[in-house]
């Protein structure tokens, strides 16, 4: 995997962030500036006016998150971002240790993009304003790259899960190929430098977790597996998840491989049970990220 570092350096870093704060702040005036007979008019706030300035704030927060989003991308595709804090390229990691205060949960997808079941999961999360993270099967994605790219699109993080999801051992050569050529797939369809990895399975030992570690991918496994792939009932599978979630925790499940269509009947509860326990709801990098700060706060105060 190519390291993921800055190609520009820190200053280069710091007028990229100045260009795009101009960008944004540019972005921000032609939204909110009025003209002149408005500006002359100093009639009462209507509760139609009132209206209407919330929907300006609600495009003005879209504009900011699409505007950061793009940026992100651009700079991660260029070297600049990369979606794995330097502390855990070659760790694997089964769940964020995080404070009490920091209630976040991580849902994690496997075995897409995959035709229906893909989108419907796309569709809830969109619905409930959640971000989860994808572990793509690279021959998925060149068969179905529109899905692929509907998953960066709307702001999700896209993973790698090998090209064809073996489980038997593997030589160093296919291993590589099996990790590699998802990547670069990945990469060619959506523009993402990916620096997160899932062995299918879960297996350790076949050649490709090997791989992945010595070329400074975090390997991201799970903590509250659904058990999904074994179509469990709705109950079941939802019971399966909230038995051994907890703060920090990744939750595994499936929205390709198979049929998923108990797992898309469970989605909305699930959601809806982790934010009545007081659950935010993170991406995999965005978790990492949280863990590395609350390190560099810990080493500070020693």
């Amino acid at each position: 995997m190519e390291n993921n570092k800055s190609f520009f350096g820190t200053q280069g870093l710091l007028i990229t962030l100045i260009c795009l704060t101009g960008t944004v702040g540019i972005g921000f005036m032609m939204l909110l500036k009025p003209n002149a007979s408005e500006a002359q008019n100093n009639r009462s706030i209507t509760t139609n006016e009132f209206a209407a300035n919330v929907g300006t704030q609600e495009r003005i927060e879209q504009f900011k998150t699409t505007m950061l989003t793009t940026w992100q991308r651009e700079a991660q595709a260029k070297g600049i971002a990369a979606d794995v804090p330097s502390s855990f390229q070659g760790v694997t990691i089964k769940a964020a240790t995080l404070p009490p205060d920091q209630k976040v949960i991580a849902l994690t997808f496997d075995d897409g993009p995959w035709p229906k079941s893909t989108a419907q999961v796309l569709d809830i999360l969109k619905k409930n304003n959640i971000k989860g993270t994808f572990f793509v099967v690279g021959q998925n994605v060149k068969n179905y790259p529109d899905l692929t790219r509907r998953i960066v699109a709307e702001g999700h993080s896209i993973a790698n899960h090998t090209w064809h999801h073996w489980y038997h051992q593997m030589n160093p050569q296919v291993a590589a190929y099996e990790v590699a050529n998802t990547s670069d797939i990945i990469f060619k369809t959506t523009g993402v430098k990916t620096g997160l990895f899932r062995p299918p399975g879960g297996i350790m030992s076949n050649g490709v977790a090997a791989y992945a570690k010595n070329n400074n991918y975090a390997i991201i496994m799970w903590s509250s597996d659904s058990i999904d792939y074994s179509r469990p009932t709705v109950p079941k599978l939802i019971n399966n998840i909230f038995n051994a979630a907890k703060p920090g925790g990744i939750v595994l499940m499936h929205d390709g491989g198979g049929d998923r269509t108990h797992t898309v009947k469970a989605l909305p509860e699930i959601i809806g049970r982790f934010r009545k326990q007081g659950y935010k709801f993170v991406t995999i990098p965005e978790m990492l990220e949280m863990q590395d700060k609350q390190k560099q706060l810990v080493a500070k105060k020693k």
